[in-house]
C-alpha cells in the first residue's frame, strides 16, 4: 500500500468523480484509476460502484475511508514536525500594502514561537511577488483576492477577510453618519488604482457600485495614497476605499473614513508552493492578529 494509492482513494471518495480528483490532484484521471485499482487489488476488494453515470463508495470503501485518512494526518504531521525540526535561519515573506498594525502584530507573535528564525520583508507587485515565490525567492507571501492565472505550482491559504473602509471629505454631510450607504456616492467622483495595478480590488468596489443602482462616476487616476487623501481633504466631491488597517494608521483630520452599510472586503491568503510544508506558524500567527473596523475604537 502507497500513500499515492491512498491520496487518489480519498479525492475520488470526496469528490465522487474520477475527473475532479484528478484535477485536484494535478494528475491525469488515467494515473487516478490506475492507483486506485491497485490498492483495490491488494486490499482484495471494491472500494468504489461505478456506472457511467455516477461514482459512489461501496460499503467496504465507507469503513476504508477514514482510516486511509488518519494514515494522510499522520503523514501531514510528520512533515510539519520535520519542517519544524528543520526551520529555516530566514523566513523570507512578500508583503502587501495597507496591513498596518496587524504587520508589526503578525510579525511579534511569530518571533515569539520561532525566536530564531529572521524574518526578511519583500515589498513587490503582486504578479512579481508570486513569480519570486513559484521559483523560491520567496518563502511565502501575503496575497488579496483572487490572482487569475496564477501559477499552479502554488496554494493559497485564506487567512482573514481585509475590511475596506469608505474615505470621504470630512467637511461633506455624510461625513456625519455613522455609516454610508454607497447608493448616496452615486453623484461623486470615484478614485481607485487602475484596474491593472489591483483587478481584485476595482472589481470588488465597481461591482458593489452596480449592485448599489449605478456606475460610478470615476475621477482623477488614484495615485499613491497619501497625495489622493490630500486631494479628498480639500474638500472636493469625491471618494475612495482604504484598508480599515491603513485607515486606523493616517492622521488626516480633514478625510473622514465611514464604514459602508454594505460591508466591503477582500479575502487574504498566504501563499505557499504546494512542494513546500505548510507555514504553520506564520499561519498561527495570522489567525491571531486579524482585528475589524471596530476595534479602532477600543
Amino acid at each position: 500500500m502507497e500513500l499515492r494509492q491512498l491520496r487518489c482513494f480519498v479525492a475520488v471518495a470526496e469528490e465522487l468523480h474520477f475527473g475532479r480528483a484528478a484535477e485536484r490532484l494535478l494528475l491525469g484521471q488515467p494515473a487516478v484509476s490506475q492507483q486506485v485499482r491497485r490498492l483495490e487489488r491488494e486490499l482484495k476488494v471494491e472500494l468504489f460502484d461505478r456506472s457511467p453515470r455516477y461514482v459512489r463508495l461501496t460499503p467496504a470503501g465507507e469503513r476504508f475511508l477514514p482510516a486511509a485518512r488518519g494514515v494522510l494526518a499522520a503523514e501531514d504531521a510528520a512533515r510539519a514536525l520535520a519542517a519544524d525540526l528543520a526551520a529555516p535561519a530566514a523566513l523570507r515573506l512578500g508583503t502587501i500594502t495597507g496591513l498596518g498594525e496587524r504587520l508589526d502584530r503578525i510579525l511579534d507573535t511569530y518571533q515569539q514561537q520561532a525566536p530564531g528564525v529572521r524574518v526578511e520583508l519583500h515589498s513587490a507587485p503582486v504578479r512579481e511577488r508570486l513569480a519570486r515565490l513559484a521559483d523560491g525567492r520567496l518563502d511565502a507571501a501575503f496575497v488579496r483576492g483572487a490572482i487569475a492565472g496564477s501559477s499552479t505550482d502554488l496554494r493559497f491559504l485564506p487567512v482573514w477577510q481585509d475590511e475596506l473602509v469608505l474615505a470621504l471629505p470630512a467637511r461633506h454631510p455624510l461625513a456625519d453618519r455613522p455609516e454610508v450607504d454607497l447608493a448616496d456616492l452615486a453623484d461623486l467622483p470615484l478614485r481607485l488604482t487602475e484596474r491593472r495595478n489591483h483587478p481584485a480590488l476595482v472589481d470588488l468596489v465597481t461591482e458593489a457600485c452596480e449592485r448599489a443602482g449605478f456606475r460610478p462616476v470615476l475621477g482623477p487616476p488614484h495615485g499613491s495614497l497619501q497625495d489622493t487623501l490630500a486631494s479628498i481633504g480639500t474638500g472636493a466631491p469625491m471618494w475612495t476605499v482604504v484598508y480599515a488597517a491603513n485607515a486606523r494608521m493616517v492622521n488626516a483630520h480633514r478625510v473622514a473614513f465611514r464604514p459602508c452599510r454594505t460591508p466591503l472586503a477582500l479575502t487574504t491568503s498566504v501563499a505557499v508552493r504546494r512542494s513546500a510544508p505548510l507555514p504553520r506558524l506564520l499561519l498561527e500567527a495570522c489567525h491571531r492578529t486579524a482585528p475589524t473596523w471596530d476595534d479602532q475604537d477600543s
